[in-house]
């Protein structure tokens, strides 16, 4: 672990890091914001942000307001970058922002010339973890959240790993990719045409074969641009209602796609969390 640079925030300390990761055969970046009750002897739970198309490990950290939150409910934050990187990663042929760099839909890829680097799933829920968990004085107990293609990876990734982590939540997230172009495109040039790959990406799909679903926490904004063609939400929750799954789900007038409506919102996800973060 190198460490890039170091900011104090609210007494907490925002440290941005690089390492060879194996999971995705390249450098990766991540940022973690500690708050300062955490250490040694009193280690401090950990939510795991991810971030959407186009982002990086800067983003959250930038933009959202999480801090102080973080702070007042003693938490750790964990912000990954959305893909791998670097000259010998291989990326979207036609230069869009929708796949390759920066897109990494948290899915391990197995369609080549993707699979030997695009697996932000394994990287999300083994490596990055393993190596946190080491290097900070944060506990094994953990949650997960994230916005648009970050919320899709947030869903999929607590509905696939319950053991794993407490409670999950997403700011406008692309709740059924099987069924929208964002996803299909993803879909199709990292996993193939099996469908049965797609479906284990899918979070209205695998909601509604779920055994074991943590508590989940959803916000929308009611003028984002993206709403009936890629996020989808109706589909999600029809499956989540069919199965009986129990979510909060909040529509909210006027707000659109961007980091102003994560800012207006954070708190409560923040809070959210700490409910289950530090629920014994």
């Amino acid at each position: 672990m190198d460490i890039i640079s170091r900011q104090r925030v609210f007494e907490g300390e925002l440290i941005r890091f690089k390492h060879d990761a194996a999971s995705t055969h390249c450098e990766m970046t991540c940022s973690v914001f500690m708050p300062p009750q955490a250490s040694a002897d009193t280690p401090v739970p950990t939510l795991y942000w991810l971030s959407g198309l186009t982002c990086n490990d800067q983003n959250f950290a930038q933009k959202a307001g999480a801090f102080r939150a973080a702070v007042d409910m003693n938490i750790a934050i964990v912000m990954p970058d959305t893909s791998p990187r670097g000259d010998n990663v291989p990326d979207d042929d036609e230069g869009s922002y929708d796949f390759g760099l920066g897109a990494g839909f948290y899915v391990d890829a197995t369609r080549p010339p993707f699979n030997q680097h695009y697996r932000m799933y394994s990287y999300i829920v083994d490596e990055l973890p393993a190596l946190i968990e080491h290097s900070f004085d944060v506990t094994s107990v953990k949650s997960i959240s994230g916005h648009s293609m970050g919320g899709h990876g947030a869903l999929i990734i607590g509905l696939k790993n319950p053991q794993h982590y407490r409670a999950m939540s997403s700011f406008s997230p692309v709740c059924h990719p099987s069924d929208c172009p964002w996803g299909k495109k993803a879909f199709a040039l990292y996993l193939g045409d099996d469908a049965g790959a797609w479906e284990a990406y899918d979070a209205t799909l695998l909601i509604a074969k779920a055994q074991s679903v943590r508590p989940i926490k959803i916000d929308q904004g009611s003028a984002d641009e993206f709403l009936a063609e890629q996020l989808k939400p109706d589909a999600l929750l029809k499956a989540a209602h069919q199965q009986d799954v129990s979510l909060q789900y909040g529509l909210h007038t006027g707000y659109d796609h961007s980091y102003y409506f994560i800012s207006s919102f954070i708190d409560d996800h923040i809070a959210f969390h700490a409910e289950h973060l530090h629920d014994r």
